[in-house]
């Protein structure tokens, strides 16, 4: 089928025709690249036996690739201006809803409730606006474990800070807050020229798969995110003193001497397990001072 959303003169046409424009406040910048959005369903194997929830979808050019290729999608936009454009740009199609809400506000679960048991996967596929990408992908993955799956277009350096590894200067707290549900990786990387208005920075393009059985358990997952969050509050200090002003000093030493872990060690010198390990440490020996 040839496509006909995901270009620039049915972008530019629409949006005059429309007197509409891309919104700041929603960080809306529209695809133009046809080879990107194949890339990006590609890159989330999807089938007819397949829901996918889409965020943002703007004008609907990622989302007619989604319909063709899905069983039905449940795309998520928060602009009211651009729900009837949608409408009327996908109404070859009957295997999709828009529904006029804010992400970071829905109950995502009810949503699924109608559609979940028809299908064998729940897939998450869409384009982040980079402001709240970070809220928007903890937030999901805090709110629902019945997505399998998340292909996602966001800012190069989140991507690479979400896919980073321990030693390296891009692995920090997201990168074990995401890490401990999920395994990332970095599909390929879109520079800003592709889109309308163009952004000031490059995206890319990660999938989460997400795990089964955790590898690792927090007996309490709200001080292990704190945990992580604080660890690296300062990324130039030590793991003790950046832990110093939440914990005693003298238990955090211990912990590390426990642990046969240096006292000056760094916090992007440990791996996800270790935090793990120091989160239930901590609540079984005395926890906050």
């Amino acid at each position: 089928m040839q496509n006909k959303i995901g270009n620039k003169s049915f972008i530019d046409k629409t949006l005059n025709d429309n007197k509409l424009y891309a919104k700041k406040k929603f960080g809306q910048n529209f695809l133009k690249d046809q080879n990107i959005l194949s890339k990006i369903v590609e890159a989330a194997e999807l089938d007819k036996d397949t829901l996918v929830i889409e965020i943002g979808p703007g004008l609907g050019s990622l989302t007619e690739r989604l319909c063709e290729s899905a069983g039905f999608v449940l795309a998520y936009e928060i602009d009211t201006d651009l729900i009837p454009i949608l409408n009327d740009n996908l109404k070859e199609h009957d295997n999709f809803i828009i529904i006029n809400k804010d992400i970071l506000e829905v109950d995502i679960n009810k949503d699924l409730e109608e559609y979940e048991s028809k299908y064998n996967k729940i897939i998450l596929v869409a384009n982040l606006p980079y402001y709240i990408t970070t809220p928007i992908i903890l937030g999901m993955l805090e709110k629902t474990k019945k997505i399998k799956k998340y292909v996602m277009m966001i800012q190069l350096e989140v991507a690479d800070r979400i896919c980073g590894k321990p030693k390296t200067k891009d692995y920090n707290a997201l990168s074990i807050a995401i890490g401990y549900r999920a395994s990332a990786h970095k599909n390929f990387n879109v520079p800003r020229t592709v889109f309308i208005p163009e952004p000031n920075v490059d995206s890319a393009v990660i999938t989460l798969d997400l795990y089964e059985n955790p590898k690792y358990i927090a007996k309490n997952e709200e001080l292990f995110f704190k945990l992580i969050r604080e660890s690296f509050n300062q990324r130039r200090k030590t793991l003790i003193n950046n832990l110093s002003n939440t914990y005693s000093k003298d238990l955090i030493t211990k912990m590390l001497n426990d642990f046969n872990i240096k006292p000056n060690v760094r916090s992007e010198e440990l791996d996800i397990k270790t935090f793990v390990d120091f989160s239930n440490y901590i609540l079984e020996n005395g926890g906050e001072k």
